[in-house]
């Protein structure tokens, strides 16, 4: 019964499939906040009178959103752990059409990164980052979303602000 159990967990993808599906519904849920804001409102921040001034634009925080899913499946994939910023400024990324593409190139990255990984198995590897100690692969997913919600979230809060003006 061990073996089976063994073989089992060897080709287990609960936890993996869990992580595909929120990384994938996050994706959703920025585009999907790209298409409901004004093409004019898309960098525009909060009055700086308001309970969030001082808070990003909608389209900086998508931007962040993405970048931080970026620069983790990047680094997964091809061991290069590049701070997007430089390629996702408000400038270089200045119509809805041209974020979303963004959106996808970061979608499919991360489609990418997901398809190496086998099995939950996977999940307590080490993983070497740039900026510290080895960590697992299941704390780097769990930090990467983390991270990359908040600023979706954040984006959200914005979005709704703008809209009350």
């Amino acid at each position: 019964m061990n073996s089976s159990v063994s073989a089992q967990a060897l080709t287990e993808r609960t936890v993996i499939e869990s992580f595909d599906k929120e990384f994938a519904r996050l994706y959703v849920r920025l585009c999907r906040l790209i298409d409901a804001t004004a093409c004019d409102s898309l960098y525009v921040n909060p009055p700086p009178g308001s309970e969030s001034g001082g808070i990003p634009s909608v389209g900086q925080l998508v931007l962040r959103s993405a970048g931080v899913v970026e620069q983790t499946f990047g680094g997964l994939t091809t061991n290069l752990w590049d701070d997007p910023f430089e390629w996702t400024l408000p400038e270089t990324l200045s119509t809805k059409d041209l974020i979303r593409e963004y959106l996808a190139e970061v979608e499919d990255t991360r489609k990418r990164a997901f398809v190496r990984f086998l099995n939950d198995g996977n999940l307590p590897k080490l993983i070497a980052v740039p900026d510290g100690d080895p960590t697992p692969l299941v704390g780097l997913l769990l930090d990467t979303l983390a991270r990359a919600s908040d600023y979706q979230g954040r984006a959200t809060l914005v979005h709704g602000l703008l809209r009350q003006k």
